[in-house]
């Protein structure tokens, strides 16, 4: 991973995006924070140092999050003599969290923010949705970190994220008048809503192998590769041998969008027209929920990684087809993120502003 540059606490500092922190009148002039992405596939791990304002990074470090049996053994497996001790703990998680709890949606093991402030001997222990902590993470973006997906005035009222990656994550941001509230939700779990006669086979053949069928099993790394061997089924063309090897040697989902987006086979072109179209359905669906005026922006893994293929017409198209409400989603911009470390430095503003000092 690249390092993180120092970046100023929004206590100081209002970004691009203001967000509202809590304890904001704290001094936050001193400290070291561990700030956590918790997700399906990785854990980011970084060590800031809190000084004039300012969070100043330390130490940063990824790791595979299914190669641990706890979040605790990544942080042994991170922690060295040389470093300073932790004054302030914050994790943003990929999963529902409750009460200081959650169960990973994506993994198999849970995190307790007790555990950790008694086995790290630590009183400022906040854990968050991980999409939370993306919309956190905004503070600190710049217009160098986004691309505009859609354009739309910005009207101010409320905004909305949505990542597909691992996982689809959804998030809202509540608009005071002056700054943004974070707050969680589970959305990216509601029911899939086809739309026309090829969606609900889709919605058929989902059904039969996962019962459930939500936005997450298709809007996801493993929702590409769902969708592309469905589309491969119905479409009578057999898979080139060329796409088999590299499929078989890199990541398959990964492939098929790489493909797609040098045109070298018709399904996978297929497939990543299909997941851009249900992406700005369900984009819509929030910006409607949300009354998102502020804005839709997308993070996760994979939109970022193949921006530059997207067929922006494939995206409004599908975003703007809610009848009579069409002239509210015109209102609406949708940027996506480009900073992939957004969620982590989401955690370390929250877990800055959160620490207490006595």
């Amino acid at each position: 991973m690249e390092n993180i540059q120092k970046f100023a606490l929004p206590a100081l500092h209002e970004g691009e995006i203001p967000l509202a922190f809590m304890n904001t009148n704290a001094p936050h002039d001193k400290g070291v924070i561990l700030a956590a992405d918790v997700g399906g596939t990785k854990t980011n791990l970084a060590l800031f140092k809190i000084h004039a304002g300012e969070l100043v990074p330390l130490k940063e470090k990824s790791y595979p999050t299914k190669k641990y049996k706890s979040f605790m053994e990544i942080v042994a497996a991170f922690q060295t003599k040389e470093l300073p001790r932790i004054n302030g703990v914050c994790l943003g998680v990929a999963g529902p969290v409750t009460q200081g709890k959650v169960s990973g949606t994506n993994f198999s093991w849970a995190i307790e923010s007790e555990e950790i402030s008694r086995e790290l001997h630590i009183r400022s222990v906040s854990l968050i949705n991980d999409m939370e902590a993306n919309a956190y993470g905004l503070a600190a973006l710049q217009e160098k970190d986004f691309e505009t997906l859609k354009y739309g005035p910005k009207i101010p009222g409320n905004a909305a994220l949505i990542s597909p990656g691992t996982g689809l994550g959804e998030a809202g941001m509540f608009w005071d008048g002056s700054h943004y509230h974070p707050f969680a939700c589970e959305g990216g779990h509601c029911d899939f809503s086809p739309r026309n006669e090829l969606d609900i086979k889709i919605l058929q053949h989902f059904q039969q192998k996962y019962g459930h069928v939500s936005w997450e099993r298709l809007l996801s790394g493993p929702g590409i590769l769902d969708l592309y061997m469905f589309l491969r089924s119905i479409s009578g063309l057999k898979e080139p041998q060329w796409l088999t090897d590299q499929m078989s040697q890199e990541s398959p989902s990964a492939t098929i969008t790489k493909i797609a987006m040098e045109a070298k086979d018709s399904v996978c072109v297929e497939t990543l027209d299909l997941f851009i179209g249900f992406l700005a359905t369900e984009a819509a669906q929030l910006a409607l929920k949300f009354k998102a005026t502020g804005g839709i922006y997308i993070g996760g893994g994979i939109l970022p990684k193949i921006i530059k293929g997207v067929k922006r017409e494939v995206f409004y198209n599908n975003f703007i087809q809610s009848g009579r409400l069409n002239f509210l989603l015109e209102m609406v911009p949708v940027k996506v993120i480009l900073n992939e470390k957004t969620p982590l430095l989401g955690a370390a503003y929250y877990g800055a502003m959160a620490l207490r000092y006595d």
